[in-house]
C-alpha cells in the first residue's frame, strides 16, 4: 500500500514538474476551468516560438484582416506553410492559416497575448470574441479572469478600449524535446472533426496526438475545444482534407459532453483519496518531494549548461580596439558569457562576428552611423542596426527583447560578444527600409502625406499601450523621440528599444523639463508612463508641423493658441501644420491632433491623458 502511495506521488510530482497537459472536452462558452482549459506550464522551458490554426470566416477573409487580428506582419502569414503567395488573396471559408507566436509561462499557465478592441456590436460579449472571433483558442472563462471589468460591467470598457487575450497555447516539457518534438500546435476543433483527421492533416501518428493530450481512441472530442499536435518539424498542413461531405466520425458527436473516464481523471481520483488519506503528513512528504526534485533539476541543468557553454565557445568573437570612424573603447574588465543566457535564449538570437559587423559598416564609418552609438549596415545582404553597449547591460537588454511580442516594437535579431577583454558588446536588430522619423521629417526627398503621419502616430501609440498595459510586468520606455521610430517599406512606425539604464538624451535637455531621463527603460509607474506620454506629445507636435526637436521653444509657443478662443485659432493651425502638405489635410484632423498633442506636454503630468485615451482618440483618425 505504501509503496503504491509513493508511485502516485512521484507520478505527480513528475507531472507538475513537466507541465502535463490534457483536454478540456468542455465547449468553448462553459465557465468551468477544468485541466485543459489552459495549459500549465510546470517546466524548466518557460517560453518558445510555436504556432496556432485559425479559420478564415466572414469577417476575416484574407491575410491583411487575419494580421490584423493578431497584431503582425501580413508578411509574416506568406510563408511556405501557409501555401499563399498574396496578402490581399480572399480564402474561402474555413481555409486554415498558421500564425506563428511567442507562448510564455505567465505564473502557471502559458500563453500567447494579444488584444482585442472593444467591439461597436452592443451585443458583442466575451463568450462571442473567445468562440467566434478567436474560434476557441482562448475559453470564455480565461477571457473572463483576464478582463474582470468588462465581464462584470460593459459599460467599464468604451468602444476601442483594449482587450487582454491569452490565446491557449504551450511548449514541449523534456519528456517531449527528448523524443524530438520542437512545436505543440493549438488546434481548435470544427464541425465534423476528429483526431485521425488531424493526424492527416499533419502528417503525425495519431497515437502521439492521443499521448500529447492523455486521451485515447474512445474519447470523444467536440467543436470550438483544442488540443496540442506535437511537431518534431515545422507545421506543413495538407489543406485537401474534406470536412462538409463527411458525416461525423464515431469519435466526434457535436453534442453536450458527458462524463469523461479517461486517464487523467482516473489519475486525480487516486491523487485526491491517496491525499485525503495521508492527510496532512502526505502534503508535507509531496512538497518535500518536489523542492527536492527541483533542485536536482537545477543541478543537472547547470552541469550541463557549463559543458554546452564550453563546446559553443565560438559564440564570442575578438574585436580589435581600433575602429575606423569609431572611438577605441577598451578595459581590462574580465567579462564571461552566461551559460545560463545562452541556453534560453539560443532558439532565436543570431551569433554575428564582428568581421562581419566591421565589414557591413564600413569599419563602423560616420556615414553608416545614425544615432548615438548606433550603426546601419549591410550583412548577407540584409540591412540590420547595430548598437554599441556595455556587456554588463546586454544581459538585460535581452531578457527584456525576450518578453516583447510585438510587431509595433523594433526586433532584436542577434549578438556580437568583443573578447574577454573588453567591456563593449554588440546588439543587431532589424532595420526598417525607410529609416528613423527625424532623418524621414528632415529630409526634402520625403514627403510624408497627413494619413502616413495619423498612421505613424497610432502605431506609435499602439506600441507604447503594449508596454504600459500588455507586458508582465508593465513597462516604459522612456526614451520616446523621433530618432527611436524607424518606418517599414509601408511607411509603418516601429519603436526601437536599445538601452535599459542610461543617462538623459540631449533630444529630451532640448525639451525642458517634464519628461527626465528618456533613455531608461524600467518596470513602469504612474509617473514614469506620464513621461513616455509627454514624449508622445512631443512627436506629434513634430509630426503636425515637420520641425526638429531642437526648435523645441518656438513650437511650444507656437501652439499657445489652442488655448485661446478666437476667430484666428484655424490661420494660425496652418501656419503650424507643416508647409510642405500645403492644404492637403484634413483642418478638423489637424486641430483634433494638435489639442490631443498639447494635452500630451502638459507640464502637470496629472493632466496628461493615458495611453489608452490617447489610443481612443487616434483609432477614430486611421
Amino acid at each position: 500500500m505504501m509503496f503504491h502511495l509513493w508511485f502516485l506521488i512521484w507520478e505527480l510530482i513528475i507531472g507538475l514538474s513537466q507541465g502535463e497537459q490534457f483536454y478540456d472536452s468542455e465547449i468553448c462558452t462553459n465557465n468551468l476551468d477544468l485541466p485543459g482549459t489552459r495549459y500549465s506550464c510546470h517546466s524548466i522551458h518557460d517560453q518558445c516560438e510555436t504556432f496556432l490554426v485559425y479559420r478564415a470566416n466572414q469577417k476575416f477573409r484574407s491575410l491583411g484582416n487575419i494580421s490584423t487580428l493578431f497584431n503582425i506582419d501580413p508578411e509574416e502569414l506568406l510563408k511556405s506553410y501557409n501555401n499563399v503567395t498574396s496578402i490581399f488573396r480572399v480564402l474561402e471559408s474555413g481555409r486554415e492559416v498558421l500564425i506563428s507566436v511567442k507562448c510564455l509561462c505567465y505564473r502557471e499557465y502559458y500563453e500567447a497575448n494579444f488584444s482585442y478592441p472593444f467591439p461597436l456590436d452592443d451585443g458583442m460579449t466575451l463568450a462571442n470574441i473567445s468562440c467566434d472571433v478567436f474560434e476557441g483558442l482562448v475559453k470564455s472563462i480565461t477571457l473572463i479572469k483576464a478582463n474582470p471589468l468588462a465581464a462584470n460591467d460593459a459599460s467599464n470598457y468604451q468602444v476601442g478600449s483594449l482587450l487582454h487575450v491569452p490565446l491557449k497555447c504551450a511548449c514541449p516539457d523534456q519528456i517531449s524535446l527528448s523524443k524530438g518534438v520542437k512545436y505543440l500546435i493549438t488546434y481548435p476543433f470544427l464541425e465534423n472533426d476528429d483526431t485521425n483527421k488531424v493526424s492527416t492533416k499533419f502528417k503525425v501518428p495519431v497515437t502521439d496526438i492521443w499521448e500529447a493530450n492523455h486521451i485515447d481512441s474512445s474519447t470523444t472530442v467536440y467543436p470550438t475545444t483544442t488540443i496540442l499536435v506535437p511537431l518534431k518539424t515545422e507545421p506543413s498542413l495538407n489543406f485537401q482534407i474534406p470536412y462538409d461531405s463527411d458525416p461525423p466520425t464515431p469519435g466526434f458527436l457535436p453534442t453536450q459532453p458527458v462524463e469523461n473516464t479517461s486517464n487523467k481523471h482516473k489519475l486525480l481520483v487516486k491523487v485526491y483519496v491517496s491525499v485525503s488519506v495521508l492527510g496532512a503528513i502526505l502534503v508535507l512528504m509531496t512538497l518535500l518531494g518536489y523542492l527536492l526534485y527541483v533542485k536536482a533539476l537545477k543541478k543537472c541543468k547547470e552541469e550541463e549548461n557549463v559543458h554546452s557553454f564550453a563546446r559553443r565557445s565560438s559564440f564570442s568573437t575578438p574585436r580589435n580596439s581600433q575602429v575606423s570612424g569609431a572611438t577605441p573603447k577598451s578595459s581590462t574588465t574580465n567579462s564571461c558569457l552566461s551559460p545560463d543566457l545562452l541556453d534560453s535564449l539560443k532558439y532565436s538570437l543570431c551569433s554575428y562576428s564582428i568581421e562581419e559587423l566591421k565589414k557591413g559598416t564600413n569599419n563602423f564609418s560616420e556615414e553608416n552611423k545614425i544615432g548615438d552609438d548606433v550603426y546601419k549596415g549591410l550583412v548577407e545582404n540584409d540591412e540590420i542596426m547595430i548598437k554599441e553597449t556595455r556587456f554588463d547591460d546586454t544581459r538585460q537588454v535581452i531578457d527584456l527583447h525576450s518578453r516583447i511580442n510585438h510587431v509595433k516594437i523594433v526586433k532584436l535579431e542577434g549578438v556580437c560578444y568583443c573578447d574577454d577583454d573588453s567591456p563593449w558588446s554588440y546588439l543587431i536588430f532589424e532595420f526598417p527600409p525607410n529609416g528613423c522619423l527625424r532623418d524621414c521629417l528632415s529630409s526634402p526627398a520625403v514627403y510624408l502625406r497627413w494619413n502616413r503621419r495619423t498612421q505613424i502616430a497610432f502605431d506609435i501609440a499602439t506600441g507604447l499601450h503594449y508596454l504600459h498595459y500588455c507586458m508582465v510586468p508593465p513597462c516604459t520606455h522612456l526614451s520616446v523621440n523621433s530618432k527611436t521610430i524607424f518606418l517599414t517599406r509601408s511607411w509603418r512606425a516601429k519603436l526601437a528599444v536599445f538601452d535599459t539604464l542610461g543617462t538623459a538624451s540631449k533630444d529630451h535637455e532640448s525639451v525642458g523639463a517634464g519628461a527626465g531621463g528618456w533613455d531608461h527603460f524600467i518596470h513602469g509607474s504612474a509617473v514614469s508612463e506620464k513621461e513616455d506620454i509627454f514624449a508622445f506629445g512631443v512627436v506629434l507636435l513634430q509630426l503636425i508641423s515637420g520641425r526638429e526637436n531642437e526648435e523645441w521653444t518656438s513650437m511650444r509657443e507656437s501652439i499657445t493658441f489652442l488655448g485661446v478662443e478666437g476667430v484666428g485659432c484655424f490661420d494660425q493651425l496652418r501656419n503650424f501644420v507643416d508647409q510642405s502638405l500645403k492644404e492637403d489635410y484634413p483642418l478638423a484632423e489637424a486641430l483634433c491632433l494638435a489639442v490631443l498633442a498639447k494635452a500630451c506636454v502638459e507640464d502637470e503630468a496629472l493632466h496628461r491623458p493615458s495611453m489608452d485615451d490617447i489610443l481612443k482618440v487616434l483609432a477614430r483618425m486611421v
